[in-house]
C-alpha cells in the first residue's frame, strides 16, 4: 500500500498505531496468499501437522488440570514433555492378502488335464487322481442389453368370419404394465441409468456412449426424460420419507451450490442450491435432498416446518433462524470449527497456538472414539461426555478467551478463535444428548456424492431436472445409509411399482424398511428351472 509522506501523522503515538495496523494487514494478506497456494498446490487432507506425525505424542494437559476444572493449561517443561506421553497402540503390519472372490458370482470351469499317455507311472501302473489345484481369475461381460419381447396372441371365431354376428369379437390379453406410456424402458434399464449418473457420477452423455458401444441408439434427451418421469413415480415415497425424517429426534442439514441453466427469470450463471437433511430413526436413517434457487433461511424453514427436535448444522447464518423456532434446539459442528484451526496451522509457526487448539479438539474426539469402540448406548455416552468432555471444554474456552485478546482478528488464527467462540453455545450442546454427534459429518458425507457428480455433469438444464436429481439422490443415499446396494434397490423399486396391488403400501418400498435379502430379484437371462420329475 503506497503511503504519501505528507499523509503520515505527526503524533508518534498515531504513527505507531498506523504502523501496527499496516503490519497486521500485511500479515493477513500473507496468510491469504499462503492459504490460496496451499489450496491450489498443497495436500487436501485436513490432518494437522501433529496428527500426521508418527509415533507417540505428548499430552496437552495433565489429569490434575482436568479434575480441578482450572481455566488455564499448565505448560509442561521440556523434561516433563519428554517423559509424559500418551501410549499408542502397537500393531503388526502383515503381508497384504488378496480377498477371495464372492461365492455368489457365476463360475465357468475350465479343466487343464495332462495327456492320457502321461497318466502312466514309470513302474507301469496307472496314475490316480489325488486332488487338484485351482486358480480363480475375474472376468467381465461388458454392458449387455437384451430385448424383452411381449407376445399377446389374438383370438377370433372362424365361424363368424365375414359375418356380422352379435357378440362376435376379437380377444387378446391386456398389455403389460409399463413404467412410462409408449416407452421401451424396463425397471432394469432405468435402475442402471439412474445408478450410473447419481451413484457413479457419470453424466448422461457418457452413458449415451456406453449404450452406443452395444449397438443401441438412445438419445440423451430420452435419458433425461426417463430420469424425470422416474422421479415422478417416486413422489409418494418421498412424502413418506419426509414424514419419517421430521419424526426423528435429530436432523443434520447442509447445502451446496448447483447451476441450473434455464431457471425462469434468472441468468444461466446464477447459483442455485441443493440442500440435504439427514435424520429420522437412528436405526433407519433417512436422507432427503431438496433443490431450491435460493440459499435464504426461508428454505430450511419451509422444509422443516412443524419439526420439533435437535437440528445440527455448520455456522452458516441461514440456519440461525431455525434455532429461534419453538421446539427446535440448534446444535453446532466441531468439524467446521476444527477446519478453521487446520487452516490457521498451515500459516502458523510449528507448535503454535493453532496446533494447541487442534490438540484440544483431538482429545474430545478421542472420547468419542472410545465410546464407539465400547459400543455404548446414548445414556452411557452422555454420562461419559459429562464426566470427561465437559472439563476439557471448560479449559478450552478459557484458553480461547485468553488467546482472543492476544490475536489480531484479521489473522487466520483470530478468525478461527472468533468463529469457535461465536458458536460456543451450540458447539457444547452435543454433550447433553448421547444421540448427538460432535459434528455434522453424516450430512456432509451424504452430500459428497452430489458434489463429486457435479464435477462431471456440471449443471442441470432445467429446474425439473434439478428436482429429479434431488429425488434420485434421496433414494440412493437413503438406500446406502441403510446398507442397500443402489442398483439392486432401484431395480426392486421400479419392478414393484409396476406390480403393486391395492393392498400394498408405499411404506413397504422405502429403503429404510428393507434388508438386502428383501431386494433380490431373479436374473432375467437365467435359464428357467428344469421341471421336477423325470
Amino acid at each position: 500500500m503506497a503511503v504519501e509522506l505528507a499523509s503520515l501523522p505527526d503524533d508518534p503515538l498515531e504513527l505507531k498505531k498506523m504502523v501496527v495496523s499496516l503490519y497486521a494487514k500485511m500479515e493477513s494478506l500473507i496468510e491469504e496468499v499462503v492459504l490460496l497456494r496451499g489450496q491450489q498446490y498443497g495436500r487436501k487432507s485436513e490432518k494437522s501437522r501433529v496428527e500426521e506425525q508418527r509415533g507417540e505424542q505428548p499430552r496437552l494437559f495433565d489429569e490434575e488440570s482436568l479434575a480441578g476444572g482450572r481455566d488455564e493449561v499448565r505448560t509442561l517443561s521440556p523434561e516433563e514433555a519428554a517423559s509424559y506421553r500418551v501410549p499408542v497402540r502397537s500393531h503388526a503390519r502383515g503381508r497384504p492378502r488378496r480377498r477371495p472372490l464372492p461365492e455368489d458370482l457365476p463360475r465357468i470351469e475350465i479343466e487343464h488335464d495332462i495327456p492320457e499317455a502321461e497318466k502312466r507311472c514309470g513302474c507301469g501302473g496307472t496314475l490316480s487322481r489325488i486332488g487338484e489345484e485351482t486358480l480363480e481369475q475375474l472376468g467381465i461381460i461388458p454392458v449387455r442389453f437384451y430385448v424383452l419381447r411381449h407376445i399377446r396372441p389374438k383370438y377370433a371365431c372362424r365361424s363368424c368370419d365375414g359375418v356380422e354376428t352379435e357378440g362376435a369379437t376379437v380377444k387378446i390379453a391386456p398389455p403389460p404394465q409399463q413404467l412410462f406410456a409408449k416407452s421401451i424402458v424396463t425397471p432394469e434399464l432405468l435402475a442402471w441409468l439412474l445408478t450410473s449418473k447419481y451413484a457413479d457420477g457419470l453424466p448422461f452423455y457418457r452413458v449415451e456412449r456406453i449404450v452406443q458401444r452395444s449397438g443401441v441408439e438412445i438419445s440423451r434427451e430420452s435419458l433425461c426424460s426417463w430420469a424425470i418421469q422416474g422421479s415422478h413415480r417416486c413422489v409418494p415415497l418421498l412424502g413418506l420419507m419426509r414424514q419419517e425424517l421430521l419424526a426423528g429426534p435429530v436432523i443434520q442439514a447442509d447445502e451446496t451450490r448447483v447451476q441450473v441453466l434455464r431457471e425462469p427469470g434468472r441468468p444461466a450463471s446464477s447459483k442455485s442450491y441443493m440442500w440435504v437433511y439427514r435424520g429420522g430413526d437412528p436405526e433407519k436413517p433417512v436422507v432427503l435432498f431438496d433443490y431450491h434457487p435460493s440459499r435464504s433461511a426461508e428454505v430450511p424453514l419451509r422444509f422443516l416446518k412443524d419439526y420439533r427436535g435437535k437440528l445440527q448444522t455448520d455456522g452458516y447464518k441461514g440456519y440461525a433462524e431455525l434455532g429461534n423456532q419453538p421446539g427446535i434446539e440448534h446444535v453446532g459442528c466441531w468439524a467446521h470449527a476444527r477446519r478453521k484451526f487446520v487452516e490457521a496451522a498451515k500459516v502458523s509457526p510449528k507448535g503454535g497456538a493453532a496446533e494447541e487448539a487442534l490438540e484440544f479438539i483431538r482429545t474430545l474426539y478421542e472420547i468419542e472414539s472410545r465410546a464407539e469402540q465400547q459400543k455404548l448406548g446414548p445414556e452411557d455416552v452422555r454420562q461419559l461426555r459429562q464426566k470427561e468432555a465437559l472439563p476439557i471444554l471448560k479449559v478450552f474456552k478459557g484458553w480461547l478467551e485468553k488467546k482472543a485478546n492476544e490475536t489480531p482478528p484479521s489473522m487466520a488464527l483470530g478468525k478461527a478463535i472468533s468463529y469457535t467462540l461465536g458458536q460456543w453455545d451450540r458447539l457444547v450442546r452435543y454433550v447433553e444428548d448421547g444421540r448427538l454427534r460432535p459434528d455434522n459429518n453424516l450430512a456432509e458425507n451424504a452430500i459428497r456424492p452430489f458434489v463429486v457428480g457435479r464435477k462431471a455433469w456440471l449443471f442441470s438444464a432445467t429446474p425439473e431436472g434439478a428436482t429429479a436429481s434431488a429425488a434420485m439422490y434421496s433414494l440412493i443415499e437413503t438406500a446406502r445409509a441403510n446398507g442397500l446396494e443402489p442398483y439392486h434397490y432401484l431395480r426392486y423399486l421400479f419392478t414393484r411399482l409396476l406390480t403393486m396391488r391395492p393392498e400394498d403400501t408405499f411404506a413397504s418400498l422405502l429403503p429404510q424398511n428393507l434388508k438386502p435379502a428383501d431386494i433380490v430379484l431373479p436374473d432375467p437371462l437365467a435359464p428357467p428351472p428344469s421341471p421336477s420329475g423325470g
